[in-house]
């Protein structure tokens, strides 16, 4: 049975011109270990292939139990010149979420 990330983290988003940040905290510090071996920058470039041009890097925060990830050209082109409806790009951290999981969470 396939979940959605929603289930067993939260995320928020944060912004830098065309750079969007994404954090990926797990509710339960338990799932942090299946959050690091399961989401990768390649599955969450796969993820948002629709939006995200450029690569995407991730950082495993283990003191903080927590995963970001740095997506350069995700905000068409930036917060101040962009006639996008989230420029920000704040709903993608919804969007995150709504990947799927395997199971074993």
């Amino acid at each position: 049975m396939k979940r959605k990330l929603a289930d067993i983290a939260h995320s928020r988003a944060g912004d830098k011109g065309n750079t969007l940040i994404l954090s990926l905290i797990p509710f339960q510090e338990g799932d942090f270990d299946f959050l690091v071996e399961n989401i990768t920058a390649e599955k969450v470039k796969a993820h948002f292939g629709f939006q995200v041009k450029g690569e995407i890097i991730r950082y495993v925060l283990p003191e903080l139990k927590a995963l970001q990830f740095t997506c350069f050209e995700a905000l068409t082109s930036g917060v101040t010149t962009s006639l996008a409806m989230d420029a920000h790009g704040k709903s993608l951290s919804y969007a995150l979420l709504e990947m799927e999981i395997g199971e074993g969470v």
